[in-house]
Formats: structure tokens, C-alpha cells, sequence
């Protein structure tokens, strides 16, 4: 035990290169089984990480141990077009120079008697990560930095976010027959972020030195996940998990910035599953998922809040300030698993989820530095199982290609003047590998 403790606690170590993005800034799944099925593992017991997506299928997992890490590649591009306030010197686009991350994942579990399972899951929860470093072409200077070339939102330097969410989910699961079983995950949050290139909005901000270029910034918190895990019968198996929004500690370099005096909370999620054996080989999933970003006034306010009157009420970092207005989000994983042989194990699947950011004026301009709007992705995993009984697992991610276009913030911000159309691009490719064994 004492081992698998150090491990968790190096998985944790391994945060600062977490960035994810493809539910709204939550994984698509969470084990590399799972994320082989575009996610869909509420009501299937393969892997050790019940404390990420059900904490009650633990108990059916047995002793296992489970670790890994994901390649996630997001590649993200914005533009601004029809500017005509300046005479068109603010149009232009940007591509995020970061295109790769790790991410770790870590599972653990033991059967203290036929009906209780103690164990751990250590994974990301979500993130977000960008880095425009390229300014606008030709005249188009930022005059809160002193006449430099501007960022795309109107700033200087490096525009961009990052953004990590790590969860450490120890996690207790009980049997309360031979087909029915409960479970509780208390989930120990760490968040960090830092934001670059938004001088422009200090003027706008109830906190002007407390909003941009300040370095990394953390925050703790603590909530719980509660699952429960029923097979109906010998082929049908069906599953359910709360987790209530998680009250963080604020982010005090960046109070100027965040609603609510620098609020970064986790939102509300929940999802329900079944798993169907169509055959003794083969098993097909289905997941819904969802994710309550209204919640959290730092992520749901609109963009305009805070440059509609800005002198009076809703200045950034205010309880009504400007956010990201990113919308609640439903998640559907359809994921199909297939047992060729004793040895090789496939799996493939589709996730959609509509884009929490829309495409009005009081969607798009804050995106710029988080344009989480990918919606479909398609999944493929494998699992090799060793002649010594380890299972070696692959799986691979790819998020389509999506763009959300509405018009500029920035119009209202500079007074009515025509500040255009901006887009928001992105699409994703993720390759992952773990290594499992049951103990």
C-alpha cells in the first residue's frame, strides 16, 4: 500500500503538464479503456478508475492497479474579419504555438472482503491551454503598452491561458447484494492557472493589478462523487454518479479577472450508463453526461457584462463581471468493446457534445484565449493481454474540426465602432497507452 501511495502522489507531481479540452474543458473519458469507448464507462468495470466516472463499480473491478498517460494534441486557431473602426489594421489570426501535453492517470483498488474495495484514482479532470504569440500584422498597436504591436485582444506580448484541474479521488465501494453496490469518492481538487496579454481590460476591472502577466496562481478544494452500479441481469448492466459543484479557493492573483473576486469553482456533473452484451464477445455502452458550467458565475457570465456600462456595476472580477458564458453541456458516448481472443481485446466509439461557447456578441471575444468548440469525437482502443496477465492498453481520440464565427465583443467595448466578426477553430488528436494488472 505504502508503494501505491507514492505513486499517486507522483502522478500528482506530474499536474503542471496536464491541458485538456474536449467536453466543454472536461476529458472525454477517464482510463484508457474508456477513453477507447469515447468515454462511455459508467456501467462497465474493466479499470481502477471508478473514482473518476463511478465510484461504485470499484467493488466489481476486484484488486487491480492501472497507470498511464495520454498525448493530447489541440490545435487551435482564431481570426477577426470586417473590422472597419481602424480601417481593417485590427483584422488578422492567430494560431496556439502549445500542440502537446501529457496526461497522466493513475488507479488502484483492493477487495478488503467480498462486498468492500478500497482504492484511489488519480487523473486530470480538464483544462485549457493557449499560446498566441503571434501579433497582428501591419499598424495595429496596443496603446496600453505603449504603441506596441497588439494581440488579438487588443493586448501586447504572449496572448494566452493555462489552465489545470487535478482530482485525487480515494474511493470506497460496498456491495449491497450480489448485484447492486454503492460507492463514495471524496475528490481533493488542485487547480493552477495564468493568463497573459489582456492589459486591455484593466481599465474595466474593479482590481486593474490583478488581472493579467502575474504568473501561476493555485487554488484547493474538496467535494464528492457518489455512484451506484446494478447488474439487471446476465447481459444488461446500468449505472449512475453525482457529483455536486466544488467550492475552490479563489484565485487571489487573478481577483480583477474571475467573477466573483477570482472564483474558479468545479461544476456540477453527473451521468448514467448501460452496458449490454450483445454477444459473450462483444459489449456495447452508452453514457449521458452532464456538465453544469451555468453554475459558476467566472465561466457562465456573458462577455459584455463588464463593457456594457463599465464605469457602474459589473466591472471584471465583480460578482456579475464578464466570463466566458460557456452554456450548460450534454455529453453522449456511444463506445463498443469486442474480445477477439483470450489476447487481443478492441474497442471503438463515438462522443458529441454541442459547443457550450455560442455565437452571439456576448459569446465570442473572451474565447479567444478558450475556444473549447469541438463537439464530435472518434474513438479506437486495444487492450494486449500478456502471457503473465498484465494488460497493455492503447487508445486513440480524434475531435473533428469545428469553428464557431459571431461578432466582436470589442464593438461594444470601444463604443459602437465596427470591430467585425471573430472565429474560434479548433480540432484535437490524443494517443494514449496504459499498463494494468489484477494483484
Amino acid at each position: 500500500m505504502k508503494l501505491n501511495i507514492k505513486l499517486a502522489v507522483a502522478m500528482a507531481c506530474c499536474a503542471p503538464a496536464l491541458a485538456l479540452a474536449t467536453n466543454g474543458y472536461f476529458a472525454h473519458g477517464y482510463g484508457m479503456k474508456a477513453k477507447g469507448m469515447a468515454g462511455a464507462a459508467t456501467a462497465t468495470a474493466g479499470d481502477a478508475f471508478g473514482g473518476a466516472v463511478n465510484p461504485a463499480k470499484m467493488v466489481f473491478v476486484g484488486d487491480r492497479i492501472d497507470f498511464g498517460a495520454d498525448l493530447f494534441s489541440p490545435r487551435r486557431s482564431v481570426s477577426r474579419q470586417g473590422e472597419t473602426a481602424f480601417g481593417g489594421v485590427y483584422n488578422g489570426s492567430a494560431d496556439s504555438d502549445s500542440h502537446y501535453f501529457l496526461v497522466p492517470e493513475f488507479g488502484y483498488n483492493k477487495l478488503i472482503n467480498p462486498k468492500l474495495s478500497l482504492g484511489v484514482t488519480v487523473y486530470g479532470n480538464g483544462g485549457m491551454n493557449t499560446d498566441f504569440n503571434t501579433p497582428l500584422a501591419g499598424p495595429s498597436f496596443a496603446p496600453v503598452c505603449g504603441g506596441t504591436q497588439a494581440n488579438m485582444l487588443l493586448g501586447c506580448g504572449r496572448l494566452g491561458v493555462d489552465m489545470m484541474q487535478l482530482i485525487v479521488a480515494p474511493t470506497a465501494a460496498y456491495k449491497l447484494n450480489e448485484n447492486n453496490a454503492i460507492g463514495i469518492s471524496p475528490l481533493l481538487v488542485y487547480q493552477r492557472f495564468k493568463v497573459d496579454g489582456l492589459q486591455a481590460f484593466t481599465a474595466i476591472s474593479s482590481a486593474g493589478t490583478a488581472v493579467t502577466n502575474l504568473g501561476y496562481d493555485t487554488s484547493t478544494g474538496a467535494g464528492v462523487r457518489f455512484g451506484w452500479m446494478g447488474k439487471l441481469s446476465d447481459t444488461v448492466t446500468v449505472g449512475a454518479a453525482y457529483s455536486p459543484k466544488i467550492k475552490m479557493g479563489k484565485f487571489d492573483k487573478y481577483r480583477g479577472l474571475f467573477a466573483g473576486q477570482g472564483m474558479m469553482d468545479v461544476p456540477e456533473n453527473y451521468n448514467a450508463g448501460i452496458a449490454v452484451k450483445a454477444t459473450p464477445q462483444t459489449t456495447v455502452a452508452f453514457d449521458v453526461q452532464r456538465i453544469n458550467y451555468s453554475q459558476i458565475v467566472s465561466i457562465a457570465n456573458g462577455v459584455l457584462n463588464s463593457l456594457v456600462n463599465p464605469g457602474v456595476a459589473c466591472l471584471l472580477g465583480s460578482n456579475c463581471g464578464s466570463g466566458f458564458r460557456w452554456q450548460d453541456q450534454t455529453a453522449y458516448k456511444l463506445g463498443v468493446e469486442h474480445e477477439y481472443n483470450k489476447q487481443w481485446t478492441w474497442r471503438a466509439g463515438f462522443n458529441y457534445g454541442k459547443s457550450p461557447i455560442g455565437n452571439t456578441a456576448n459569446d465570442i471575444s473572451f474565447n479567444i484565449i478558450a475556444p473549447g468548440v469541438v463537439e464530435k469525437h472518434l474513438t479506437l482502443g486495444l487492450t494486449y493481454k500478456t502471457r503473465s496477465g498484465g494488460e497493455l492498453t492503447f487508445s486513440y481520440m480524434h475531435a473533428f474540426s469545428n469553428t464557431v464565427t459571431g461578432p466582436s465583443g470589442i464593438t461594444t467595448m470601444v463604443g459602437g465602432a465596427n470591430f467585425g466578426t471573430e472565429s474560434l477553430k479548433m480540432y484535437q488528436n490524443a494517443i494514449g497507452i496504459a499498463y494494468g494488472w489484477k494483484m
